[in-house]
């Protein structure tokens, strides 16, 4: 990690992307931070034009600056889709200077936006790791989260429902079942009453009327066995 005189504004520190540029001192905005620095490149070279790296920031059609040097302060700056800093760049000069868009308080990362080709080049691929775009994956999977419980409640009330027609319907069927046997125990009953009356009203119910009307007159006649047993007795 390359020394940082303790004059400047910033420290090189960890971040979630790795290595960032840290405000040590309130910057304000619009000030100068760090001047982006390497050597120059010629694309109209093509020992110059097969350099590839990370650092490379092109300044027009032919010149790019190979920032991949150490003493380039300036390449510990990560990109942030709303970034806090921006890069002031100069094709005719052949210079690039990071300066603020925000006010910077000390301990705040500094970040700057870098551009839609090097986003889809290098930062898309494995998904951006700024705040923002953390804050908005945050979201996503929050909202993912709620809908999956909503769902998930929806699924419950929808079987807790059915759970409750089943059960009425069990307790209707039985019910039915309950009302059957009664009406069939009912109409057992009635039949067998039927019965008894019909019994009484036949043969059965004339004989057992004769010898009630014989005990009342008192002419009950005795057995046979029992008369012949006395005419012995007399003789």
């Amino acid at each position: 990690m390359p020394a940082i005189s303790p004059d400047k504004p910033y420290r090189v520190g960890r971040s979630r992307t790795g290595l960032g540029l840290f405000a040590t001192k309130p910057i304000k905005k619009g000030a100068k931070i760090v001047r982006y620095f390497g050597p120059l490149l010629d694309c109209r070279k093509k020992k110059h034009d097969a350099i590839e790296n990370k650092y490379l920031f092109e300044l027009n059609n032919r010149w790019t600056i190979d920032g991949s040097v150490r003493k380039n302060i300036a390449r510990y700056i990560n990109h942030a889709c709303k970034p806090n800093a921006e890069s002031d760049v100069s094709a005719r000069k052949r210079k690039v200077v990071i300066r603020a868009i925000k006010n910077i308080e000390p301990g705040e990362e500094i970040n700057y936006d870098y551009g839609t080709d090097y986003f889809k080049a290098y930062l898309k691929p494995i998904g951006c790791k700024c705040a923002a775009c953390e804050k908005k994956r945050k979201k996503k999977r929050a909202e993912a989260r709620a809908e999956k419980l909503r769902l998930k409640a929806k699924a419950e009330k929808k079987a807790l429902k059915k759970a409750e027609k089943l059960a009425a319907k069990a307790r209707e069927e039985l019910a039915q079942k309950q009302k059957q046997k009664l009406k069939q125990a009912a109409k057992q009953r009635l039949n067998g009453a039927r019965a008894n009356g019909k019994l009484l009203n036949g043969h059965g119910g004339k004989a057992a009327a004769g010898q009630l009307i014989a005990a009342k007159s008192g002419i009950f006649a005795e057995p046979a066995s029992t008369q012949g047993g006395e005419a012995s007795a007399s003789a």
